[in-house]
């Protein structure tokens, strides 16, 4: 296996949404992050040598592979092949764990992953719902092998089996926000995004000539304790998850640009961090949302390392009780985790989150020196993905 490096790593502002960017087409949302790579770093496109893109649903502005579209809005070498893959929530942290293992593996030396998700124009759920009539994506067979649940179930069950409490939930809510907010203050994300003129529609929808211009984070709240204990369950009485304890449905996109280590050195590139280790687990598709769990342990097994070997996790803030419970699972030191807030503050654009993630965890260890850092998120149907990186 060859060394794979990460060159650079840029993403969106995230939208809240019907916010800034929900007048964006998708592709021309993630055509600005895959632009700016090379603006960035002033590498020839034409070096790439393929594009694996996430995205989940695969329906309106978001089919025909909107990856390859994106890549070609762009206005990028056509002869650039691009996938897009779909591991739900996972998406584009598969897309880059793809890449890196064609690289790896020496079928190309270089390679742009990543993701998006416009969830204000394509809601979640969009590409099966009942109108479209071409038939549901679980056939009643699968009820004899597993009973099916929403991710809400899950992660209140999660929340159940982990005695995660309504309290604990609110407060991990409730530092999301406030680490999102400081991360701002202090100018955390300012190497990692890139802003977005987004078009002015008019109330027929259409574009109008103008546009606004879209440059921070926009789920961020200023709440407290109080506001947060004020809000409704989502699943009735008793339950653990509000609105203000999920992860919000959100505009946004993420790319990577990795090479082999030898690549980089001849494009006289500087490597950010390098990339060891991928995977993707299979776990309970009742509980569903486990999967850091085990992608955690399969790195940590694989490499020789302990829990303590690494500096910094992002873990998708899909639930509060998701986090919550692999703290509590793994023994892991709350203060490296999700430093700069997650998903429930910043937002959660399904298939672009993942590299989304893989971009802060890459600029955050340059940021603070530190050495290693893994990615990991729960993902629909019961997976999880991996990725763990060593700064360069």
């Amino acid at each position: 296996m060859r060394e794979v490096v990460i060159v650079d790593a840029v993403r969106s502002p995230v939208g809240r949404r019907n916010g800034g960017l929900s007048t964006m087409h998708s592709a021309d949302l993630l055509a600005a992050p895959f632009r700016a790579l090379f603006d960035r770093t002033g590498m020839d496109p034409a070096e790439v040598g393929q594009v694996v893109t996430g995205c989940v649903d695969q329906i309106g502005q978001q089919a025909f592979n909107v990856g390859r579209t994106a890549w070609l809005t762009a206005g990028l070498p056509l002869e650039v092949a691009a996938t897009t893959v779909d591991a739900q929530c996972g998406s584009s942290q598969q897309a880059v764990d793809v890449a890196y293992a064609l690289v790896a593996a020496g079928v190309i030396d270089s390679a742009v992953a990543g993701g998006v998700e416009v969830m204000s124009k394509v809601p979640i759920g969009s590409n099966v719902a009942k109108g479209l009539g071409v038939g549901s994506p679980i056939p009643k067979s699968y009820f004899a092998q597993y009973e099916y649940t929403s991710q809400f179930e899950g992660a209140e069950r999660i929340a159940a089996q982990w005695n995660v409490t309504r309290d604990d939930a609110d407060a991990f809510g409730l530092r999301s926000q406030q680490f999102g907010a400081r991360a701002w203050d202090e100018d955390r994300f300012g190497t990692q995004i890139t802003a977005i003129d987004a078009p002015d529609l008019g109330e027929d929808g259409k574009p109008v000539g103008t546009t606004h211009h879209v440059a921070r984070d926009e789920g961020l709240r200023d709440t407290t304790a109080e506001a947060l204990a004020s809000l409704k369950p989502v699943m009735g009485e008793g339950g653990v998850h509000t609105a203000g304890s999920s992860s919000q449905i959100s505009d946004g996109a993420g790319a990577v640009l990795l090479m082999t280590a030898e690549k980089a050195a001849a494009l006289g590139l500087r490597p950010l961090a390098r990339i060891v280790d991928t995977c993707l687990v299979g776990t309970d598709p009742v509980l569903m949302l486990t999967g850091p769990m085990d992608a955690t342990r399969t790195l940590l097994a694989r490499n020789g390392l302990g829990i303590d070997d690494i500096d910094l996790f992002e873990i998708n803030e899909a639930f509060a009780s998701v986090v919550l419970a692999w703290q509590t699972e793994l023994s892991v030191d709350p203060e490296r985790v999700n430093p700069n807030g997650g998903a429930i503050a910043l937002g959660h654009p399904l298939g672009g989150t993942g590299s989304i993630l893989v971009t802060k965890a890459v600029h955050e260890l340059q940021r603070t020196g530190a050495h290693r850092a893994l990615v990991s998120m729960c993902c629909g149907g019961g997976l999880g993905t991996g990725t763990l990186l060593e700064r360069l």
